[in-house]
């Protein structure tokens, strides 16, 4: 599914904090992210959790199913990324039969080397 025109939510997202993880946790293996392209598909990568997404698209809304390994493990769920006003995204994020968080992400920003 293709994006509308003028989602906000495409790009690289550096999730920040969790309800039920610590921040050490959520950058164990790397910086903790969530990625949303404009081909229907995306990546999130957590503690030791790392997954593909397929994406359905709001204006700035989106719902995902997602499936990955976690510390080799094979895990899937549900999940999605809203848009706040002060321009984070607040992610629902569900293992199948299992836990069920609340994650923050801003977005990802670069400094280029001088």
């Amino acid at each position: 599914m293709t994006p509308p025109m003028g989602c906000r939510l495409i790009g690289r997202w550096r999730i920040i904090e969790a309800d039920l993880w610590e921040r050490d946790y959520l950058d164990l293996v790397g910086p903790a992210m969530l990625v949303i392209n404009d081909d229907g598909h995306g990546e999130v990568a957590f503690g030791a959790m790392q997954a593909g997404l397929d994406l359905e698209y709001g204006r700035s809304i989106v719902s995902f199913t997602w499936a990955g390994f976690d510390e080799m493990d094979e895990v899937n769920g549900t999940g999605a990324a809203e848009l706040r006003d002060d321009g984070t995204l607040e992610i629902e994020f569900a293992y199948h039969l299992g836990d069920e968080a609340i994650l923050k992400a801003k977005p990802e920003t670069f400094s280029a080397a001088c």
